[in-house]
C-alpha cells in the first residue's frame, strides 16, 4: 500500500521537463509580447492623425461700401443742410454762437451759421454704416482693422520658421506689375507665384501699417525668392486655419474679461511665442469699445 503512494507521488512530481519546457514557454511567451508592444510602437508611430478641425467663427460686419456717410440708412447722398450737421463747427461759428447766446440773441430751430451753402437739392441723410464693404450685418470693427499679429524674432531664420509653421505666405502688390506675388516656404528655399485674378484671393491679409525691423526680414524674404519689390506694398496672407484659431483665442480671452461679444472689441493684439518645438499666438492686449448711447 505504502509503495503504492509513493509511486504514484513520484508520477506528480515536476520533472526536470517539465521546468525546462515551462522556462521556454515563458520566455517566449514574454518575447512576444515584447515584440508585440514594439510594432504597436512603430504602427503608431507611422501613423499620422490629423488636427481636429475648429468650427470657424463667423463675422458678418457692416459697411456702406462707396455710399456717402450720414447718420441714416438711406443710400442717396446727403444734402448740404444734413452735411452741416455732420460737419464739426469750426473755433469762429463757435465764436460765433456764445455770442449770440450771452447777448440774448433770440434762438431758432435752425442749423448753425455756418460756411456751408444752403440748398433744398439733397434729399437723402448718407449711410450710417461703418467703413467696409457694402452690406447689412452687425456692428464689428473688422479682423482686418482690430488685429495686430506681433512677432519675436532675433534672426532671419527665426522669423522664416514662424512663418512657415504657421503657413502664412507673404506678398508684393502694387506697381506696374498685374497681379500679387506670394511666395511660401520662406525658411527653406522661398519660392514664389503670381495671382493674376486677385478677385480669388479670399484670404485675410496684413500690410505694414508702421515701420518695423521685421519689415526688412520680408523684404529679404521675398527678394530670395525672386519677387520684384520697386514701389510695391509687402502683406502676410493669413490661411484660414489660422484665422479661425485666432477667432477662438481672441474671443476666449475677451469672455474671461467680461465681454462676450466680438461687438464689444476695438483691438486686439496677438504675440507669437515659442511653444517646446513649435509656435503659439496670445493675445497680449485688448481694447473694447465704448457703449453707444
Amino acid at each position: 500500500m505504502r509503495e503504492e503512494r509513493r509511486l504514484e507521488r513520484e508520477k506528480l512530481r515536476t520533472s526536470k521537463f517539465d521546468l525546462v519546457t515551462s522556462l521556454f514557454t515563458a520566455l517566449i511567451l514574454f518575447i512576444g509580447t515584447f515584440v508585440l508592444m514594439l510594432f504597436i510602437v512603430w504602427l503608431t508611430s507611422r501613423m499620422s492623425f490629423p488636427p481636429q478641425a475648429i468650427k470657424p467663427i463667423i463675422e458678418n460686419p457692416a459697411g456702406r461700401g462707396e455710399n456717402a456717410e450720414g447718420f441714416e440708412r438711406d443710400f442717396e447722398p446727403p444734402g448740404a443742410e444734413e452735411v452741416e450737421e455732420l460737419m464739426e463747427p469750426t473755433l469762429q461759428d463757435t465764436i460765433e454762437a456764445v455770442t449770440d447766446a450771452v447777448s440774448n440773441v433770440a434762438a431758432t430751430l435752425d442749423t448753425m451759421n455756418t460756411n456751408a451753402t444752403a440748398s433744398t437739392t439733397g434729399t437723402g441723410k448718407g449711410d450710417s454704416r461703418p467703413p467696409g464693404p457694402e452690406g447689412e450685418g452687425e456692428d464689428i470693427i473688422p479682423r482686418f482693422e482690430r488685429w495686430q499679429l506681433n512677432f519675436s524674432a532675433k534672426a532671419l531664420k527665426d522669423y522664416a520658421a514662424q512663418l512657415d509653421f504657421y503657413e502664412i505666405e507673404l506678398g508684393a502688390i502694387g506697381g506696374s506689375i498685374q497681379g500679387v506675388d506670394v511666395a511660401n516656404n520662406l525658411a527653406g528655399s522661398p519660392k514664389s507665384r503670381r495671382i493674376v485674378d486677385t478677385k480669388s484671393e479670399k484670404r485675410l491679409y496684413f500690410m505694414w501699417t508702421s515701420p518695423s525691423p521685421l519689415m526688412q526680414f520680408d523684404r529679404q524674404l521675398l527678394q530670395k525668392a525672386g519677387v520684384q519689390l520697386a514701389n510695391r506694398q509687402m502683406m502676410k496672407f493669413i490661411p484660414t486655419n489660422l484665422e479661425n484659431q485666432l477667432a477662438h483665442i481672441e474671443l476666449e480671452y475677451a469672455t474671461a474679461k467680461g465681454h462676450p461679444s466680438v461687438t464689444e472689441i476695438a483691438k486686439t493684439i496677438f504675440e507669437s511665442t515659442a511653444d517646446g518645438n513649435s509656435y503659439k499666438f496670445e493675445v497680449v492686449d485688448q481694447r473694447y469699445r465704448k457703449p453707444r448711447k
